[in-house]
């Protein structure tokens, strides 16, 4: 959320969206030209129908937007038949996506966007939902009985939308005593388990492959900070990351010096590289940010909140990190700290040119409040966290549908030239 006084020190500022249904002259009729360009995914009519009706009930004004509650109350909905249509009809969800992020690009393209990647979690009851484990849920801030989606969003001077996900499996779904239930549940057999950073640099390379949205900068928070997502970004020209990182993350100051040792190890002499004796240790991010002198610390107001302005000390140092207690290699620290006698800190971490203002790191340190606002919107007025689907399939076709209904609104509030303001507001 950009703060208005302060747009010209970034390079764009990401509208809010705000669209009502007083705005719109015939939703039923817009709607059913937007599901016509995805009439040759389905090989049924009926699915068809489904994928027009389904949709239909997460725009309508239920209470709970679960398969059963919308069949009942669209016209011609079947609950059976739904649901069937959601696990288990085919779909082309490639073609689908493909479609999907054409039309989005049309909209929200820009070539200075940004990928934003995060997680989002699902409370759950039972076992036997696909994915479904104790773990750590972000949306109530506990461990929970859950499952976890890990999603890429879009952010651009057009707007925000979510544009890929995929649903973490955790690591003991893969042992044998979760076999049945992996039958049950559709996974395909060819599933391995990855990591949440894993799936993360995967979706990226997919979206990069492609080669249909541009984009200049990626955003994680610190759950991404690791070198498979850090190796996918890397190995994609003119894309800058930013990337929250633990505080405990080690680095110097200074590149420290290192020398080559040699030892004896099978009768055979052989070398390794170890600091020299002259060498510091290397620091966490934290010792280093308390050490800064607040000479050097940039104060600067990153939203306007209920209260009033919400502000932050920021300072960036040029730093080395250490890996196995060696240097791997020099990166920009941007530290975030509160204003409080004894403040908190956030650490950031990015490969951007050394030529680059504070203030876009700053920037770019505020934005993934998109992804942010894709979740909430699309939980508390699409249902996304409200279906009751088990198999693998179904949780992938009931959160595209919620991808599909989120970016809808946003291409009417487009099409309609509804200016933005700090109404988050969805059309009902």
């Amino acid at each position: 959320m950009l703060p208005e006084g302060r747009q010209s020190e970034y390079l764009y500022s990401v509208p809010k969206f705000n669209l009502e249904t007083n705005d719109i002259d015939d939703f039923l009729c817009e709607l059913k030209g937007f599901h016509y360009q995805f009439e040759d995914c389905f090989q049924r009519s009926e699915s068809r129908h489904h994928f027009f009706r389904y949709m239909v009930g997460q725009f309508g004004e239920l209470e709970r937007k679960s398969i059963e509650p919308i069949a009942l109350a669209v016209d011609g909905g079947k609950v059976r038949a739904m649901q069937r249509f959601v696990s288990d009809a085919p779909w082309d969800d490639d073609k689908i996506m493909n479609k999907y992020r054409n039309l989005l690009v049309e909209d929200l393209g820009h070539p200075d966007g940004v990928l934003i990647f995060d997680e989002s979690g699902f409370v759950k009851k039972g076992e036997d939902s696909i994915g479904v484990g104790k773990q750590y849920c972000g949306t109530i801030g506990k461990v929970e009985n859950c499952q976890v989606g890990v999603f890429a969003a879009y952010a651009s001077p057009h707007g925000y939308a979510l544009i890929d996900k995929k649903l973490y499996i955790p690591e003991k779904w893969f042992t044998d005593e979760y076999a049945e239930r992996r039958e049950k549940c559709n996974l395909p057999s060819d599933t391995t388990f990855q990591t949440k950073p894993q799936l993360a640099a995967e979706m990226l390379r997919q979206i990069a492959d492609e080669a249909i949205i541009p984009f200049r900068y990626v955003l994680g928070d610190a759950v991404y900070w690791n070198d498979d997502l850090v190796q996918a970004i890397d190995g994609l020209s003119g894309v800058t990351y930013l990337l929250q990182a633990p505080q405990d993350t080690l680095c110097w100051a200074k590149q420290p010096v290192v020398v080559k040792k040699t030892y004896r190890y099978g009768g055979k002499q052989r070398s390794r590289k170890v600091l020299s004796n002259k060498a510091k240790e290397p620091i966490s991010f934290e010792t280093l940010a308390k050490g800064i002198h607040r000479y050097f610390w940039y104060r600067r107001k990153v939203s306007e909140g209920t209260k009033g302005p919400i502000e932050y000390e920021f300072t960036r140092r040029r730093v080395v990190l250490a890996k196995e207690g060696l240097p791997e290699k020099a990166v920009w620290l941007l530290v975030r700290r509160t204003l409080e006698a004894d403040p908190k800190y956030s650490f950031y971490v990015s490969d951007i040119a050394s030529t680059v203002r504070l203030d876009t790191l700053v920037w770019l340190s505020g934005l993934r409040w998109a992804i942010e606002q894709c979740f909430e919107e699309t939980k508390t007025e699409l249902g996304m966290d409200q279906y009751e689907v088990r198999k693998f399939p179904g949780w992938h076709h009931h959160i595209l549908t919620c991808m599909l209904a989120h970016f809808f609104l946003w291409h009417l509030k487009i099409r309609l030239g509804k200016k933005s303001t700090s109404c988050y507001a969805l059309a009902a």
